[in-house]
């Protein structure tokens, strides 16, 4: 059943130090940003190249 490799999944994750998994947590959300942070970069990027400024 698949609910029992889920569950083994779980607890296998739960093993891990707490510090560990926040860092992961941490790692993925300022990934996560900093890539949201350079596509708005190349979008303001093009916009102004095509013209549109915002002032």
């Amino acid at each position: 059943m698949a609910g029992k490799d889920y569950l083994n999944d779980v607890q296998e994750c739960e093993k891990k130090p707490l510090w560990q998994r926040i860092g992961w947590l941490l790692v993925i959300w300022t990934a996560s940003v900093g890539s949201l942070a350079i596509f708005a970069w190349l979008i303001r990027l093009f916009m102004t190249a095509a013209g549109m400024k915002s002032h």
